[in-house]
């Protein structure tokens, strides 16, 4: 009986440090299936799964929670050793139409007692969605998935979020969820999948995500907001980059969204990564050559595109302007420091341009972590309202959502049959051709159906209230 609890025990220490060693596991003991990404489904351990969710604790199926102006929901608080596997929310504001919710919620997560969190990031830039905009994408780490259909291709009524970054803790976890708007949000529902795990082994790291912006950054040299792809200024030093991360103590740097919004109609992304390890100088161990090398993609992209590890998931316009996110997720190269780490990258060759910078750092270290910087307060952290062509459409298409809820309402209420000819004008002719238009980026287009499909609803509308 002994051989069998030690026997089981050794199994159960080799589970977690599968889980959470990776190639570093295979090298150790030559056990191929460490290697495997399907490895947890085989593997055998002396843990067991569980949720923390929203349902309701009636039995019945009021399963949202409601978060007020200035309150925190408590999503979670987990004793003694585990992992957190995968989180989900979908959220909705007084608006459906409103993402407000996106930058006025804060996500907190805390690990094995700290009073200090690890996690601490608007909720919407925590899974990708900078600019207060929804984009749908699909990556290993993090996807953002429709809900119920809406008109138009910018948007549904619901949204759901989901992370898949393993969070491990020895003493229990902690996360929280803050309402820094000023309105309510009237239904947050969410899973916290995790397993219990009976210890946590020493060289596995803590995660940690971290907000940080800069609006706008400072240009260097006479060219501002330039495309200078030939090279003019020299940057030897990576003093003046805007900063991803900055942390203190040994980890492995997991990834990062980058949000930008550029305010000039020329490609501004000449701006290479420079990653200092260890308090190195420059140039750094870890220095590229340009923003679509780090993200994936091909010369200059204004295509939007979403892969496993890499991509520039928003892109607001063909020539540039506007809103752009991209992520990078180091899963099987994580960058690795002993003793400290400085993420950087350009804005601009050798920082020339003068844009809205946002970011969300994602990283696993030995706790102590440093201490954050404060986060900016949600004022500042809203996008700028300006003539961004993809925001002047995304307005005209909550305008065109809020008429079809009426219209819908209306016709649901009254029992009307909608004329033949009002369907096929707007629900068979102008909704395709407007998502259709959204989709190609050509804005003034589409503007100018939605304002037809308004009308036409409207003129309906009045009629039969």
């Amino acid at each position: 009986m002994r051989s069998r609890t030690i026997l089981t025990a050794a199994l159960a220490l080799a589970t977690v440090a599968a889980a959470f060693g990776g190639c570093a596991h295979v090298a150790r003991t030559g056990d191929p299936l460490a290697a495997s990404v399907f490895s947890e489904m085989v593997r055998l351990s002396s843990g067991t799964s569980a949720r923390i969710s929203s349902f309701d604790r009636s039995g019945g199926n009021i399963d949202a929670r409601a978060i007020a102006p200035g309150d925190t929901l408590e999503l979670a608080d987990i004793p003694d050793a585990g992992c957190i596997r995968h989180i989900y929310f979908t959220v909705i504001g007084p608006d459906p139409a409103k993402v407000d919710y996106l930058q006025d919620l804060v996500l907190r997560m805390y690990w094995d007692g700290e009073i200090e969190p690890s996690v601490e990031t608007p909720f919407g830039d925590f899974f990708g969605q900078g600019h207060g905009r929804i984009t749908f994408f699909r990556s290993l780490m993090v996807t953002v998935n429709e809900g119920a259909e809406m008109a138009g291709a910018e948007t549904t009524l619901t949204v759901g979020f989901n992370t898949y970054f393993p969070m491990p803790f020895e003493n229990g976890a902690r996360l929280t969820l803050t309402n820094e708007g000023d309105q309510p949000v009237g239904a947050c529902w969410y899973h916290i999948d995790y397993e219990t795990l009976e210890r946590v082994p020493k060289h596995v790291g803590r995660f940690h995500a971290q907000y940080r912006q800069e609006k706008p950054t400072r240009p260097v040299g006479a060219l501002a907001n330039m495309n200078v792809c030939s090279g003019e200024g020299l940057n030897i030093d990576g003093a003046e980059n805007y900063v991803i991360l900055e942390a203190e103590g040994q980890g492995n740097f997991a990834g990062y969204f980058l949000n930008v919004e550029n305010f000039a109609h020329t490609w501004y992304g000449e701006g290479d990564d420079m990653i200092f390890i260890d308090g190195a100088a420059w140039p750094p161990s870890f220095h590229g050559t340009g923003s679509e090398e780090i993200f994936g993609g091909g010369a200059c992209p204004n295509i939007a595109y979403a892969g496993p590890y890499t991509g520039f998931h928003h892109t607001a316009n063909k020539d540039y302007f506007g809103t752009i996110s991209m992520y990078r997720f180091y899963v099987n190269d994580p960058i690795r420091f002993r003793q400290s780490i400085r993420a950087t990258i350009e804005h601009g060759h050798n920082n020339n341009f003068s844009n809205d910078y946002s970011s969300v750092a994602f990283w696993y270290q030995a706790e102590p972590h440093a201490p954050f910087e404060k986060l900016p307060p949600v004022e500042e952290r809203r996008r700028r309202k300006g003539d961004d062509p993809h925001v002047l459409a995304c307005a005209e298409l909550a305008k065109l959502q809020a008429t079809l809820r009426q219209y819908h309402g209306l016709v649901a209420a009254k029992k009307i049959e909608p004329p033949v000819e009002l369907t096929q004008q707007v629900f068979d002719a102008l909704i395709p051709e407007i998502k259709d238009a959204f989709l190609a980026k050509e804005y003034p287009a589409m503007i100018e159906k939605c304002g037809i499909c308004n009308d036409a609803l409207r003129t309906f509308i009045a009629a039969h209230e």
